[in-house]
């Protein structure tokens, strides 16, 4: 198996619960609250765990929050690295309204991370031995953590051979594609910006990727398409995946999930159309779970025989 390598650098617990009804100016009765561990490479992490495959978690942590969030992880069985802050680590929140099934996510901001401790991020990931296959670095920046130093992972990465697959968005993404990447996951608005148009319909998504393929900014880009499931393009290939059509709870982690899953596969030797029909699988499971639960292994296997069922071109998941 690959070895696999996320990266989050703004980390966070979850904290997610459900009302009856909101209604401004009264005293809401909640459910029970649940804690899960959150941040983009951590769901990346969590989510290949529940594929059945290991991976490491490297993640700045500090504070009451920071230690519950090691904590969850292991409870999950995922190998960690976290790297200690002056800085607590943030919490966020988010709550369903059982009256109309709708969601609400409080996402606080997260907290400065020094220079000093950007070195630490650096010398960690540059003494992991062996080299990571595939590094994910996913999430948004915390203050105190310029687009160029997502720059410099990407450049030590290639330095090893690592192939780097990113997951943010705006200045950062933007940044690292000049260096070039294994990897991105961007949504229509995100790579309509990146093509420098106003707007990307449905059937500008290839041009628009092969595009940024041809400039070397990335070798592989899955374009989320939400509802309509993605689009793979590659240099040799353009593959539109429909969305199984399910009964959506949340959509926290959905992306971070298809992320994971093309992550496995591909580690597991299949083909990059195999890959993000899996991807597809999982992102599409995880919106059928409440909070930050993220997906069940067995959803994603029966989507993913679906989406085999209707494509059935592309060889079954071994």
């Amino acid at each position: 198996m690959a070895h696999i390598v996320t990266l989050t650098l703004n980390p966070t617990v979850d904290k997610s619960t459900s009302v009856g009804k909101i209604v401004a100016e009264h005293k809401l009765r909640c459910a029970p609250p649940k804690f899960e561990p959150g941040g983009g490479g951590i769901n990346v992490s969590r989510a290949l765990k529940r594929l059945g495959a290991d991976s490491l978690a490297i993640f700045p942590a500090s504070g009451p929050a920071g230690t519950l969030l090691q904590h969850l992880l292991t409870q999950e069985g995922i190998d960690q690295h976290p790297i200690t802050t002056i800085n607590w680590t943030r919490e966020n929140f988010i709550v369903v309204d059982s009256s109309t099934n709708q969601q609400y996510r409080f996402g606080m901001p997260g907290r400065e991370v020094s220079s000093d401790e950007q070195n630490l991020i650096l010398e960690t990931l540059r003494a992991l031995t062996p080299a990571p296959d595939f590094l994910v670095v996913s999430g948004s920046l915390p203050p105190g953590i310029e687009p160029d130093f997502l720059a410099t992972i990407v450049r030590q990465a290639h330095e090893v051979g690592t192939k780097v697959v990113v997951d943010t968005s705006g200045p950062a993404l933007e940044r690292v594609l000049e260096e070039g990447v294994f990897m991105i996951k961007p949504n229509v608005g995100e790579l309509s910006r990146m093509a420098g148009v106003d707007e990307v319909d449905s059937r500008a998504v290839a041009a628009a990727a092969k595009a940024l393929i041809r400039e070397g900014k990335s070798q592989l880009i899955v374009v989320s398409l939400g509802p309509q499931g993605a689009c793979l393009v590659t240099d040799e290939l353009v593959d539109h995946i429909p969305a199984p059509t399910v009964k959506k709870r949340s959509t926290v982690g959905a992306g971070d999930s298809m992320v994971a899953g093309v992550i496995y596969a591909l580690a597991n030797g299949k083909s990059v159309r195999e890959a993000v029909r899996l991807g597809v699988a999982c992102g599409t499971a995880a919106t059928m779970n409440p909070g930050t639960e993220l997906f069940k292994k067995e959803d994603a296997e029966r989507l993913y025989n679906w989406l085999l069922e209707v494509m059935p071109e592309v060889k079954a998941l071994s």
